[in-house]
């Protein structure tokens, strides 16, 4: 299977992020804030910025890491006020399940973030505080959180139904060179918050995005929404019409989209779907690439093109749809098999991206007791935000 977003860009991350811990000395782990009667040392900031950096999260790391170790030290706080704690299978199962958003295992991931200089200890304790909180918010709030049968049923509707819309969008792709990622990611932002018209949008794109479709404003043709990686189908889905989402990192860009439309088809059933896929990297020019166009009416053609060259030029990958990295699913949403795009690079070469089959099945009846679950959790999350400022408000912070 190919390398998932996160793993890659821990890949990435080895040729250009290296911790300042040798410089800095004694000083890292100097007192950098006290929560109450709990400190955030200079290491952790560091640590934690560093890590911000791998999961690509927006705004500035430091400033970043510094407010979510802020709330990490409010909840601990209040979990050891209402006597809570996690067992070593806790954590570790949790460490499991935050790996496997890698397509890696616990011991894979920190074996990854060691490479870049992020500790275990720091994974350890990003995981734990978010453990210990929905313990806490469970221990709070779930006597106050009614669910009904009818909240599960609009639940399972809205988990079956997606499965079966339309979605009209137009799409602006700002592309993050090594090293400027912070500027692309500020570009969209400010896209994100300014433009408020199709018209606005489709300007921006013909002057700032990258893909194919800039000339045209962005705007793509109607697409299952099931076509789409799922966190970039989640992203339009919370849109509403004309409204712009917040941006999107893939690898090598950032993306902007625009719902204008949803359709949606009642009679569909559930499906999910299984791609198979193509990554074959040439030489990047006009003649190689019309060369393989005019030579490859199918993935089997690629074979023969490949012949002779080292095994890892050409990658057939089989899988579900959402474990497609985020930058080829939006390549592979926009085809029919047979079709390719070679829009995105990798080391000096042109990446050949060719669909060679999108397959729908049915799924297996989805359990009302894991929607019910999920619909208690949505509504504690709710909750939480405001249990979070409760103890803001109530807490001392200061510097040293």
């Amino acid at each position: 299977m190919a390398f998932s977003y996160l793993k890659r860009q821990v890949a990435v991350l080895l040729c250009s992020v290296a911790l300042t811990g040798a410089a800095v000395g004694q000083d890292l782990f100097a007192p950098r804030l006290y929560v109450n009667d709990r400190v955030i040392t200079e290491y952790e900031v560091q640590q934690r910025a560093e890590f911000l950096k791998v999961l690509r999260a927006p705004g500035n790391p430091e400033d970043e890491a510094l407010k979510a170790l802020i709330e990490d030290r409010l909840r601990q706080t209040e979990s050891e006020r209402l006597g809570l704690t996690l067992t070593d299978e806790e954590v570790l199962q949790g460490m499991e399940e935050f790996a496997a958003r890698a397509n890696l295992n616990a011991e894979g991931l920190i074996a990854e973030l060691t490479k870049v200089g992020i500790s275990a200890e720091t994974f350890r304790d990003f995981v734990s505080a978010g453990l210990l909180w929905r313990k806490a918010v469970r221990a709070r709030f779930l006597g106050q959180v009614p669910i009904s049968e009818v909240d599960v049923d609009r639940a399972l509707e809205a988990e079956t139904r997606p499965r079966a819309l339309q979605v009209l969008v137009s799409e602006l792709v700002i592309p993050a060179e090594p090293g400027r990622e912070d500027e692309a990611l500020a570009l969209a932002q400010q896209l994100s918050d300014s433009v408020t018209s199709e018209g606005a949008f489709g300007a921006a794109a013909r002057q700032y995005s990258a893909a194919p479709t800039a000339g045209s404003g962005g705007r793509l043709d109607w697409m299952p929404l099931t076509n789409l990686p799922a966190a970039i189908g989640g992203a339009i889905l919370a849109l509403g019409p004309g409204e712009v989402s917040d941006p999107v990192s893939v690898p090598g860009a950032v993306v902007l989209f625009q719902l204008r439309d949803v359709a949606l088809d009642p009679a569909a059933e559930p499906i999910a779907v299984t791609l198979e896929w193509a990554d074959f990297l040439i030489a990047d020019d006009a003649e190689t690439v019309a060369e393989i166009r005019a030579n490859s009416d199918d993935c089997t053609d690629l074979y023969g093109l490949a012949n002779g060259l080292p095994e890892d030029r050409l990658t057939i990958t089989k899988g579900p749809a959402t474990e497609v990295p985020g930058d080829v699913g939006l390549e592979l949403a926009r085809m029919d098999p047979g079709e390719s795009s070679v829009a995105l690079t990798r080391s000096g070469f042109r990446r050949f991206i060719m669909l060679c089959s999108r397959e729908m099945t049915r799924e297996e009846p989805v359990s009302r007791d894991r929607v019910r679950e999920v619909v208690i959790n949505q509504k504690l999350e709710g909750l939480a935000e405001g249990y979070l400022e409760e103890l803001r408000s109530a807490a001392f912070i200061r510097e040293p």
